[in-house]
């Protein structure tokens, strides 16, 4: 073991099965005289392994840049420049054993050997650049700032520090170089907005253009000229200019006040529970002194304690488990059969033709591309239909979302009609009726003697028994629940239900199906609310109950804050609609009525349409009058209040033993699957893991079974 790798002994010791990234260093002769060391970073794996940075990854770099500074120091090279394997410069840090962390002293080292590597490129002797040429995340575009220049490939597909996203900041030079690059308002944008918009990334435009590149050059010859560019710089030819660097007036007021702004604008969307974002805008803040090297170092030792932190509390581990679910188990559904058995899908039949049926129809026609035909009761309301659904064709054009000609595929490949028979040709059936039992038994009592034998029968139903509706069916072993989340275009979950009759045919193409559409698929038995409605309904009826037996609306409202969720319970109610709300209960009470409330004041806020009242632009300013009001004439005289902290404690404790059951039932295979659930349907943090990580760190999952969800607990080297 080297004495650099002594120093990080602990890291090395937990990197045993890290695939190491590799530093290969070559000499390229520059057009203006004298040599350019090329280091390429390479893992060599394919395009679907990035290349990452775990601890020997960093050393194998430390490695070469420090050959290379004693070859700068004697003259042989003129710059240095880092790239990565074709399409790919580094995904970031290596995070896969980050759960393996024993202790905040382990996580220091891992925030202070990036630090150490990557700080040699900004004191090496001799000019150096990162050649961006492909995909650069986290720390991979903090190889890129901690350089002095970088160019970019004009094709690079995604740039972006997604770190606040995962439960932790840029830690090694990200947040205290970038808005010293780039300006505050674009670091905040980068650091803090992008994550916490569903991890959105730049474009190599977009990169360019805020100032993190320096040049963009075209793919056909793109390290060619990316040298060329270098050795102007090194010649002194070509001249870089920064306009979007702070200057002076943006320090001394500009900068503070966009961290304010900032700071004020979190609390109002996330709340105060999550960490990460409020570390990386106290980095932020502080990077505004980083005038100097030695106040570089500074900041740097700053983001050394913030990710230390970071990387030994509960949060980033739950981020961490609920990325691992998105990326890897969303993708390998648990208890989905051979694809080999899907059924060919060549044209679509939706039955309806309201709103939640045309955006099937829209989202069928973009992705599957193959005709989709909609009908209803009669021509007014088919035409009503198609008109809409050629309206938000016309939308997306409009956005540039679709070109010309694909806006002319889509309006002449969706059609409607009225006569069911023409539905003879459909591989695929969906219906997008009203939530109602004898209605949805009645339309696939119709359309199905129309149907060919190989046609599979979808329903979108949120609650009703999958086996219910098709009880009266010839061949009930073709249906299949196949539950989407409104917006249907925007949300990534559906639920497919595989009811007792559903045979693997089916649920095949099923599953096929919703990876064509694009969607994360998670299979569930046919048990009320499936999985995201019984755990939403769980929350929405005990929010109603407290209020019904006396609580107030404000004290339930926010003593779920702790969850960290992404809208309250009576924002959520507001949001799906007080007479779905109604509905979804009365199902839950009918089905678990020991478990589940019914709530006669809901139905009665329901039929008068008021919850929320909110102002001109849509904002919630508080409840409305008449709500209280009605509330108000039906509660009991004696009625006792709950404390927050008792209605929060019984909510956990209510949710540990519903989960609990359901996974004793057979809903869905694992916890996993739950917690997917909720971070793909209904936006819950990641910083909490979904659902079940949090139940068992607030003790909850003890008190409801006497056991955990995960064993050992998803928890932070901090608190094991």
């Amino acid at each position: 073991m080297t004495d650099l790798q002594e120093k990080v002994a602990d890291l090395v010791a937990l990197s045993v099965d890290e695939v190491v990234t590799e530093a290969y260093a070559k000499d390229v002769p520059l057009p203006d005289g004298g040599v350019l060391a090329l280091v390429t970073l390479d893992n060599g794996r394919d395009h679907t392994r990035p290349n990452t940075l775990g601890p020997r990854s960093l050393l194998a770099l430390e490695t070469v840049l420090l050959a290379q500074k004693e070859r700068a120091a004697r003259g042989e090279i003129a710059g240095l420049a880092v790239t990565g394997k074709p399409f790919i410069l580094a995904a970031g840090a290596d995070l896969s054993q980050v759960g393996s962390i024993p202790d905040r002293a382990t996580a220091l080292q891992l925030a202070q050997l990036g630090h150490r590597v990557l700080g040699h490129l900004g004191e090496l002797g001799v000019p150096t650049f990162c050649f961006i040429n492909g995909l650069a995340l986290g720390g991979g575009l903090e190889i890129a700032v901690n350089a002095d220049y970088r160019t970019i490939d004009a094709s690079a597909p995604a740039v972006a520090f997604p770190e606040v996203f995962l439960g932790i900041i840029p830690g090694w030079g990200g947040s205290t170089l970038l808005p010293n690059l780039i300006g505050i308002e674009a670091a905040l944008r980068v650091i803090v907005e992008n994550p916490l918009k569903q991890n959105r990334t730049l474009t190599a435009q977009q990169a360019f253009d805020l100032g993190i590149a320096d040049a963009i050059l075209p793919s056909a010859s793109y390290l060619e000229r990316s040298v060329a560019w270098a050795s102007g710089v090194i010649a002194g030819r070509t001249k870089v200019e920064r306009p979007h660097a702070p200057g002076r007036l943006e320090r001394t007021v500009k900068w503070d006040i966009a961290i304010r702004v900032a700071r004020k604008s979190l609390e109002s969307k996330i709340g105060t529970v999550p960490k990460s974002p409020y570390a990386a805008l106290d980095l932020l803040a502080g990077a505004k002194k980083a005038t100097n090297r030695a106040a570089v170092l500074a900041g740097f030792r700053a983001e050394d304690e913030a990710l230390a932190d970071l990387l030994a509390g509960d949060q980033a581990a739950a981020s961490l488990y609920a990325f691992d679910l998105v990326q890897r188990r969303a993708k390998r559904p648990a208890g989905a059969p051979d694809k080999a058995l899907a059924k060919k899908v060549t044209k679509v039949g939706v039955i309806g033709a309201g709103l939640m049926a045309g955006q099937f129809a829209l989202l069928f026609a973009r992705r599957l591309k193959v005709p989709v035909l909609i009908t209803d009761l009669d021509q007014a309301r088919v035409d009503a239909g198609v008109a809409r659904i050629h309206g938000e064709i016309a939308k997306l054009a409009e956005r540039g979302r679709v070109n010309p000609d694909e806006a002319n595929r889509l309006r002449a490949t969706i059609t409607g009609t009225t006569a069911i028979a023409d539905f003879a040709d459909c591989d695929w059936v969906i219906e997008a009726v009203f939530e109602d039992l004898g209605v949805k038994q009645q339309v696939f009592a119709n359309v199905e003697p129309h149907l060919s034998p190989e046609a599979v029968l979808a329903t979108n139903t949120s609650s009703l028994s999958v086996d219910a509706i098709g009880a009266d069916l010839a061949h009930p072993e073709r249906l299949v629940g196949f539950h989407f989340f409104n917006p249907v275009a925007v949300m990534p979950l559906v639920e497919v239900v595989k009811a007792a009759k559903t045979d693997d045919a089916a649920l095949s193409t099923a599953m096929v199906v919703a990876k064509n559409l694009k969607k994360n698929a998670v299979i569930t038995k046919d048990a009320p609310g499936f999985v995201l409605n019984r755990v939403l309904a769980k929350v929405l009826g005990e929010a109603m109950h407290a209020v019904d037996t006396g609580t107030p609306f404000e004290v339930v409202d926010h003593a779920l804050d702790p969850f960290g969720l992404p809208m309250s319970p009576f924002e959520l109610l507001d949001l799906v609609g007080l007479q779905v709300g109604a509905h979804v209960l009365d199902t839950h009470h009918a089905a678990f009525p020991d478990r589940f409330f019914d709530s006669a004041n809901l139905h009665a806020l329901a039929d008068a349409g008021v919850l929320l009242d909110k102002d001109d632009k849509g904002e919630v300013k508080g409840f409305d009058k008449r709500a209280l009001a009605i509330v108000k004439r039906s509660l009991p005289k004696d009625t006792t209040p709950m404390t927050a902290e008792a209605f929060r404690l019984r909510v956990e404790d209510g949710l540990a033993d519903e989960i609990h059951r359901m996974l004793e039932d057979g809903v869905v295979a694992a916890p996993e699957d739950i917690d997917l659930c909720l971070v793909l349907g209904a936006g819950y943090p990641f910083q909490a893991g979904g659902i079940t990580p949090y139940l068992d760190r607030v003790g909850a999952s003890e008190r409801a079974f006497g056991g955990t969800f995960h064993t050992p607990p998803i928890r932070g080297a901090a608190h094991r």
